[in-house]
């Protein structure tokens, strides 16, 4: 591995189109398991200018599965607290449509338990998790700081304290690694919607403060480059100014590119879904690696088949930080907790509407909440692992 080289990560806002999207999902995953914590939801949405479209199945109570009325309810809602009500696109006036119809008969037979037949994955597919030191959540850093940048920039425009700011933003942070250790941003790239008129060089006056407040102390330099709005203005934003799609930005909610990804999006789907909860696994199991001292950076795979309960492979790669051998550590894991869907749920307490707020700066690297969201990111399986190695 090289020791000394730039690597960059981006993330996007809530406002962004695609985030939106996410968001709008879900709020409706979220709303389906608050009613029934066995629901089953897949919902997909695409937003443009002044329209929103929400379609995909659902199997739950008849009174949001079969009530148009609240789904729309559920999107407006959502829009409305992200902060949009502009022309172009307005929680208000945009307009709905609603296209969610009931779960496949074949895909339900599949998933649900039967007889002797334990509940089964949701679709087959490869799923990674990971974690290393780099930051007190043990995410990489570049993602990590991108991340960090736009929230306090979304907190400070819901407050009131950046009126300048619209909810529509990207960031995008390089990281120089010296022997694999993040010391500075080499490059910081930030573009935001605004209000009114402004000049690169006015929003960057507004954005530099929260940039500053974001990353570490010593990180930003003489020689860090700036690029804030490059293009020189951004009025049109959100939907109005780009399409959105729930699932676009898979990279963006894990790890910036620094470790593998499956393929899978995460919102929108119920738990399970091994698209999404196994993914919370395997960042579960290797953020408890790396905290148990057993590794500095672990990446996890999981693998599955449709109607099938147990993984078909778990695959560990310390990358040469380990303390153990790799096949003891795959052994242990299987033994720290049950990787079947039913076993992951259960464990991670995941049929609860905690998803929202999963929808945007990020899956992983989040603190758990006090009702149980953000609950992969949990250290209190390193005890379990440790003794199952022995």
């Amino acid at each position: 591995m090289r020791s000394s080289y730039l690597f960059t990560s981006e993330s996007v806002s809530e406002g962004h189109p695609d985030k939106v999207c996410d968001r709008i999902s879900d709020t409706i995953v979220d709303a389906f398991l608050e009613a029934l914590p066995e629901s089953r939801v897949a919902c997909e949405t695409l937003a443009t200018t002044n329209r929103v479209v929400i379609a995909g199945e659902v199997r739950g109570p008849s009174e949001i599965a079969d009530n148009n009325d609240r789904i729309e309810e559920l999107a407006r809602k959502a829009i409305r607290e992200i902060g949009y009500e502009q022309e172009g696109f307005h929680w208000k006036s945009c307009d709905v449509e609603v296209l969610l119809h009931q779960q496949s008969a074949d895909i339900a037979q599949g998933v649900d338990a039967a007889g002797n037949k334990d509940e089964g994955a949701g679709d087959q597919g490869i799923m990674f998790g990971y974690a290393c030191r780099e930051t007190p959540d043990l995410m990489p850093a570049p993602i990590y700081y991108a991340h960090r940048i736009l929230q306090l920039m979304a907190e400070a425009r819901r407050a009131g304290e950046a009126p300048e700011l619209q909810p529509d933003s990207k960031s995008q942070v390089t990281v120089e690694y010296r022997d694999g250790v993040p010391v500075r941003a080499a490059t910081i790239v930030v573009s935001t919607q605004h209000t009114h008129e402004m000049t690169s060089e006015e929003v960057r006056n507004v954005v530099e403060p929260f940039v500053r407040k974001a990353l570490p102390d010593g990180w930003i330099d003489e020689n860090t480059r700036w690029h804030v709005n490059p293009t020189g203005k951004f009025l049109i934003g959100g939907p109005d100014g780009d399409a959105g799609l729930t699932g676009r930005k898979i990279i963006v909610d894990t790890y910036g590119g620094a470790a593998p990804h499956g393929g899978g999006a995460f919102s929108g789907k119920d738990p399970t879904k091994v698209d999404r909860s196994a993914a919370y696994a395997a960042r579960y199991l290797a953020k408890n690696v790396v905290s148990a001292g057993i590794a500095d950076r672990c990446t996890i795979q999981l693998a599955y088949a449709i109607g099938v309960s147990e993984p078909l492979s778990l695959y560990v790669d310390l990358h040469g930080t380990g303390q153990v051998e790799e096949k003891a550590l795959e052994k242990a894991l299987r033994e720290s907790m049950s990787l079947s869907p039913r076993g992951i749920r259960e464990h991670l307490r995941l049929n609860r509407p905690i998803y929202s707020r999963t929808s945007a700066y990020g899956h992983f690297g989040r603190r758990p909440d006090s009702d149980g969201g953000f609950s992969w990111e949990r250290v209190d399986l390193t005890d379990r692992i440790l003794g199952s190695l022995g």
